[in-house]
């Protein structure tokens, strides 16, 4: 039952109606009735992961999202980690966190991967990191690719939080699944193919007015190109790295 994580959908789920979204959920016959899956989710913003999982719920499915470490120094979402079966990541050193995923594919269960790792600010898909293919490969489980469209319009980078009752649409859709096959490169390519598909046909099919920050440059939004997007986490890690130091 997990009362913990089954008491976060329901206060996920009541937390969509107060806000007055709809998501309109595509393709959940691509989630796996059983056995374990990788879901590799697009990163547009700080909330993609809840209708992601929201989506997987409909299937009977929970997702075990991997989270940065640090987010453990949190006591409250450190209880939460240690009852909902997250993956905690240390990005310095991830192999325990690997393991860990490789272990929950192998007992069955679905886990959520960020291939691109952070968030893209221009909202469109940034260089994958290969961790995504390689567990699916170790495990010998499929690849399901998730794009979560419209849920940065609430909370992302660079823009202030819009958590009141925006009635902010959400699209989720779910690929074909990726069979776990040939090299680490090989299927990391093609799962980059599938969303980058799959992601330009839900934003075409999504509202996109001119100038509008949360639409990428490419189709005439306000969002900064791929390489502006890369030069502003290039300053972003650089000041991380200055802060860190001064506190040294």
């Amino acid at each position: 039952m997990e009362p913990v994580f089954r008491s976060l959908e329901i206060l996920a789920s009541m937390a969509v109606r107060a806000v007055g979204s709809t998501i309109t959920f595509e393709g959940l016959d691509n989630i796996p009735a059983r056995g374990g899956a990788v879901v590799a989710i697009n990163h547009t913003g700080y909330v993609d992961f809840l209708p992601a999982a929201l989506g997987t719920r409909q299937r009977r499915r929970r997702i075990r999202f991997m989270i940065k470490a640090e987010m453990q120094n949190v006591r409250t979402v450190n209880f939460l980690i240690k009852h909902t079966g997250t993956i905690p990541v240390n990005r310095a050193a991830g192999a325990d966190a690997y393991a860990a995923a490789v272990r929950a594919l192998r007992a069955g269960e679905l886990v959520g991967v960020y291939p691109e790792a952070t968030i893209s600010r221009a909202f469109v898909l940034k260089d994958f990191k290969s961790g995504a293919a390689r567990m699916a490969l170790e495990a010998q489980v499929p690849i399901v690719p998730c794009i979560v469209w419209g849920a940065h319009r609430v909370w992302t980078k660079d823009h202030p939080k819009r958590l009141g009752r925006s009635k902010t649409p959400f699209t989720v859709r779910y690929g074909r699944a990726l069979p776990p096959v040939g090299t680490a490169r090989d299927l990391e390519g093609a799962l980059r193919e599938q969303m980058s598909t799959i992601l330009r046909e839900v934003q075409l099919a999504y509202p996109h007015p001119a100038g509008e920050y949360w639409v990428p440059a490419e189709l005439g939004g306000g969002a900064p190109t791929l390489d502006e997007a890369k030069r502003r986490d290039e300053a972003e890690l650089a000041e991380r790295a200055r802060r860190t130091g001064e506190r040294r």
